[in-house]
This record gives structure tokens, sequence and C-alpha cells, in this order.
């Protein structure tokens, strides 16, 4: 990291979306653990690959919050420091809307999202398909696996050629475990 991007980050203050984001501990998840982790999770993928700007970090860590929690306030996102609209915006665009099908939803993000919203939503998806390894529902490994490679992988491809590297070795170790347990 250069000495410009660790100045970019030091003013960056993530605890209170952290602290936020904890309204997720109670959600469970398919493959286990809590909605939480997944939102630390899917920073941390993000951190990996380098991205430091500080209102895609920040909605990462609530990009769920909206979406699973029907009761949430928003005025206490909005309020939290002075990114917190330009969060907001970002997880409002990630967020799907009632009535909207996984498929439009996914199509939205595809082409009409921002930068950092396909970023999140790439980001997003490999965190779910590390935590799909520990799904023992096969219908739906299948699925999501399928959904990946037909909405994601265009989406990784116009963000981030080494994301999309890392969905596709994802995708083909999922389809294997699918195939292994079809054998058993």
């Amino acid at each position: 990291m250069t000495t410009e991007e660790m100045l970019r980050l030091k003013g960056t203050h993530l605890a209170p979306y952290m602290q936020l984001a904890t309204v997720l501990i109670g959600k469970t998840r398919e493959g286990g653990g809590n909605m939480f982790r997944h939102q630390i999770d899917t920073m941390a993928v993000l951190i990996d690959y380098g991205y430091i700007d500080s209102v895609l970090l920040k909605a990462s860590i609530v990009h769920d919050v909206i979406e699973d929690i029907p009761d949430f306030n928003h005025n206490v996102l909005l309020s939290i420091d002075y990114e917190s609209h330009m969060v907001y915006d970002l997880v409002q665009e990630v967020t799907r809307m009632p009535g909207e099908t996984k498929a439009e939803f996914l199509t939205r993000i595809f082409e009409s999202g921002s930068p950092n919203a396909k970023v999140l939503k790439v980001a997003d998806r490999i965190s779910n398909m590390i935590s799909l390894g520990f799904v023992i529902n096969m219908e739906f490994v299948s699925r999501y696996t399928d959904e990946t490679e037909c909405y994601i992988f265009p989406i990784a491809e116009l963000v981030d050629k080494s994301m999309l590297k890392e969905l596709k070795a994802l995708v083909e170790s999922r389809r294997k475990y699918l195939k292994d347990f079809v054998k058993t």
C-alpha cells in the first residue's frame, strides 16, 4: 500500500458502520453463521483486492441492513458521518427492491449500477460463494452457482478480472462438489 493510499484510509471511521451492522447478528445464513459476519467478510474481500474507497468499504459493512431488517430506520444510517448519504445511495443500488426478481435485480446492477455498486456486488458474491461450501441444500447450491455464472460473471468482467478469476474458481469447485455429492 502506498503512502497516499494509507493517508486516504487514515480518516476512515468504520466502527459506527460495524456497530450498525450488528443488527444482523440474529439473521442466520443458509450455510451457517450470521449476516453480520457476511458483511465483514465482504469488506475483507474488497480490501483483499485493494479497494480502499471509504464509501465502498462502509457500504460493504451495511449492504444487507436495509434489505434484511424490515423496520430499519434509514435515518440512523444517514446520520453516521459526512459520507453516510453516499453510503446509503450505494447500499440502495445493491438492495433488491420489492417485487423485483433476482434476475431483474442483477440485470439492473449490470446495466445501470455505478462502478462501486458493481464491485460491491461482485465482492458480496465472492463472500457468498465461499460460504456456499458449507451449504447442504444441493438444489440451492446448483441454482446459486448457475446464477453466479449467468449474472455475476458479466459484472465481474466489467469491473475486476482478478475477482472474476476467483469467482470462476469458486463456481468450478462448487460444481465439483455437486458432482461428487451426486456420486455418493
